[in-house]
């Protein structure tokens, strides 16, 4: 099911990037960051949703929008909001996930309210560091990055053969090199194939996976060293990063290309963040942990039997 709703929301696959060094261009910091080309795309998200039937009342829906970060700055450039949509609002859902929410009352029988918002989003590529030497794995972590060194929804962190390996690659390494050899093992451990989701484990277990897969394997040996990672996903893709601190205690998160065109330690995607982390509560879903916070819509039929048919809008705009 999250397969499904992930490709759904995701529908505009983009190919990914044949060369790293071709992306990589300019030579600039942010937030600590290096980055290197930078490209802006209009997205236009939204929902529409019609009473079929007989009357609805009290819907709810939400979807995830783009937030900023180091590497990616976002902004509302327009609204289009029917008269029956009450309040259209915004939640975070710990660090790294944006929802928009529309709030609708009722809607008579064959009547439809609709939430459309463009964001105008800045997204750089991200440079590889010049010097890897003082990098090194945190010793201490806060609460905060806690959740980044656990188990998540198809990462089996505590998994006997996930540890063996992790251990067994990380062996007579450290710093960089290390987190670079788990990188290389998952490569080659996982063949990229496309197919029905599963977790790091099964992967393994298969010798193929697509890039959730390749991702969650990675992310699952990177936690096992006490390497906080976290999945990044962006319009058709995920890729993971991993976090690693200097020699004066200063952390930063580094991407890497666990499917396609090898890129370790930066990366040349330049399509939108929506959001990163792989664990995820929503507050209309309590009862479910999140890999990945895709749409939602509940409500209430009116005396009547009215059923809300609903559409999720995420497209590039081109125009």
């Amino acid at each position: 099911m999250l397969r499904l709703a992930f490709c759904f929301l995701l529908a505009l696959v983009l190919p990914l990037c044949n060369s790293a060094k071709a992306q990589f261009e300019s030579d600039t910091k942010t937030s600590g960051l290096r980055v290197g080309k930078t490209d802006t795309e209009k997205l236009r998200i939204g929902i529409k949703v019609t009473a079929m039937g007989g009357p609805c009342k009290g819907l709810k829906g939400s979807t995830p929008v783009p937030l900023d970060w180091p590497e990616q700055q976002v902004k509302i450039i327009d609204e289009k909001l029917s008269s029956n949509v009450r309040k259209v609002s915004y939640r975070t859902l710990g660090d790294g996930a944006k929802q928009m929410v529309i709030d609708i009352p009722s809607l008579e029988a064959g009547e439809e309210a609709t939430a459309i918002i463009t964001f105008e989003i800045t997204r750089s590529s991200i440079l590889p560091p010049e010097n890897t030497a003082d990098l090194k794995v945190p010793t201490k972590v806060d609460q905060d990055m806690k959740k980044y060194l656990g188990v998540s929804p198809y990462i089996e962190t505590r998994h006997a053969k996930l540890r063996q390996l992790a251990k067994q690659t990380a062996a007579d390494k450290e710093g960089w090199a290390m987190v670079e050899a788990l990188y290389d093992v998952t490569r080659e451990k996982v063949e990229y194939k496309e197919g029905k989701m599963k977790g790091a484990l099964q992967a393994l277990n298969d010798g193929y996976g697509d890039c959730e897969e390749l991702t969650s394997l990675f992310i699952a040996l990177c936690r096992n060293v006490n390497v906080p990672a976290r999945a990044v996903w962006v319009h058709g893709h995920c890729y993971p990063e991993f976090y690693m601190v200097d020699a004066d205690g200063n952390g930063e998160w580094y991407p890497c290309q666990a499917a396609g065109t090898r890129s370790f330690g930066g990366i040349p995607e330049l399509r939108a963040i929506i959001q990163k982390g792989d664990s995820f509560k929503d507050p209309d879903r309590p009862k479910e942990q999140l890999r990945y916070v895709n749409e939602f819509l509940k409500g209430a039929s009116s005396k009547g039997g009215g059923k809300p048919k609903v559409e999720f809008i995420r497209e590039i705009v081109t125009k």
